[in-house]
């Protein structure tokens, strides 16, 4: 099953705060028009993002996704072209085992640079990051393999 839940409100605590009118109102990702490839993430968060700065930005979400597939969580268009705002990895991918994952429920973050002149300012509810959900192929001569991820990011490593 393909969909968006928001991370429970003990994870949120742990991640974002303890602001519960926050929690309650953030809204799950969704397209804003008919023929949008992507689901905008809204920020939970009010921040500044100066020239030069990076920051870390939590998106109070998870993403459950069927296997054989993936989301790429990209930054809107316009973060890039009238700010020249950017994800540090450029593109984030998220796998069918990262969700509910034992570290952070599958919490999906993502990195912020600013590489313009400006500040950025954000407040609670603005569009952050897209998520497109794609397919994936994998090699016909490939072993059987059956770990499956049991942590968050980086875990894949260990």
């Amino acid at each position: 099953m393909r969909k968006f839940e928001k991370i429970s409100w003990e994870q949120w605590q742990h991640d974002i705060g303890n602001n519960k009118e926050i929690y309650e109102k953030h809204e799950l990702p969704r397209r804003e028009t008919k023929y949008s490839a992507g689901y905008d993430f809204r920020s939970p968060i009010d921040f500044i993002l100066k020239p030069g700065e990076t920051i870390k930005i939590p998106t109070g979400v998870k993403i459950a996704m069927n296997e054989g597939e993936m989301l790429m969580l990209v930054v809107r268009s316009s973060m890039g072209i009238k700010w020249n705002v950017r994800m540090c990895n450029q593109i984030g991918i998220f796998e069918k085992d990262y969700y509910n994952n034992e570290s952070n429920e599958g919490h999906a973050f993502l990195m912020l640079q600013n590489h313009g002149i400006k500040d950025f300012v954000v407040k609670v509810g603005d569009r952050i990051a897209q998520g497109i959900f794609t397919t994936f192929l994998t090699v016909e001569d490939e072993e059987e393999i059956n770990v499956v991820r049991t942590g968050g990011i980086g875990s894949t490593n260990k």
